[in-house]
């Protein structure tokens, strides 16, 4: 299940709101810029905060498999569709392969797709680390205590609580059918597993129109809405080491910048 996974790792005792900005000001400086130092650098952070917040394998091997393959898929489709991407960037060519056509292979190309790389491995530990480590109410309280409308507030913490939710009703409903003999389990070949996905997606759409339809009468009848403000259940308040993170990620955001303005692009250029 990806969803919000109790702890007591330093990421769990980091305010929800103070992850949610870190999340967006060091995904935003490492899709403004191709320079692969500073993308080593978030690389190396990233996982190693992920390494910290002692998150289990198991709790996000299917998630990190699955984005895995689409990753994979997304290096070759760069290649297949424009193989010599790299060496227009850095205006140099050298080969390493010759192929055929203009499908050779060269230094240039490579780096480029390194370079992706690294933004992937800069940036999916840390939506896995806010995702399994903040409670979606003390999140959602964090985010009222800094000004936003507690109706906004609610909708983020209910669509945090809904990735779970989701999941769940997959495998119930995947059980169902296996349970009336219609195997789509590993034991079946991987096309007729696909199949069978997507017979899921249908009667899963369904629930979840029938779940939110339960939640908002269930919130009108609370007369949720009728005053400006509200109490939360679940708080937590800022510390030192909140202000001191968010600090760190605006650096982190600078220095990217700084080196999109030094590089005289996006682009760090290794072969001039």
């Amino acid at each position: 299940m990806l969803g919000y996974i109790p702890g007591n790792s330093f990421m769990h005792r980091v305010n929800g709101t103070t992850k949610l900005v870190a999340l967006i000001l060091i995904s935003v400086a490492c899709m403004t810029t191709y320079d692969t130092r500073f993308l080593l650098f978030t690389s190396v952070l990233s996982i190693l905060l992920f390494k910290i917040s002692h998150i289990k394998w198991s709790d996000v091997s299917f998630v990190v498999k699955f984005i895995a393959v689409f990753s994979v898929l997304n290096l070759l489709a760069v290649y297949l569709f424009s193989p010599q991407y790299g060496t227009v960037l850095y205006d140099s060519k050298t080969v390493i392969w010759e192929g055929f056509g203009r499908f050779n292979l060269t230094q240039e190309q490579l780096f480029y797709e390194f370079n992706l790389v690294l933004k992937y491995l800069s940036t999916i530990p840390f939506v896995l680390i806010f995702l399994l480590t903040t409670n979606p109410s003390e999140f959602a309280s964090s985010l009222n205590k800094i000004g936003i409308s507690y109706k906004v507030c609610y909708s983020v913490s209910l669509a945090i609580r809904y990735i779970p939710d989701i999941q769940v009703t997959y495998f119930d409903i995947s059980s169902a059918q296996q349970a009336r003999g219609y195997e789509i389990s590993k034991k079946a070949s991987l096309l007729k597993r696909v199949k069978g996905a997507m017979t899921i997606v249908f009667p899963l759409i369904l629930s979840s129109l029938e779940r939110i339809e339960v939640i908002s009468t269930a919130m009108e009848l609370r007369r949720f809405g009728n005053h400006k403000k509200r109490t939360w259940y679940s708080e937590k308040k800022f510390e030192k080491v909140d202000f001191l993170i968010m600090l760190f990620s605006v650096l982190i955001m600078g220095v990217s910048f700084t080196l999109i303005y030094l590089n005289q692009g996006r682009f760090y250029n290794p072969f001039s």
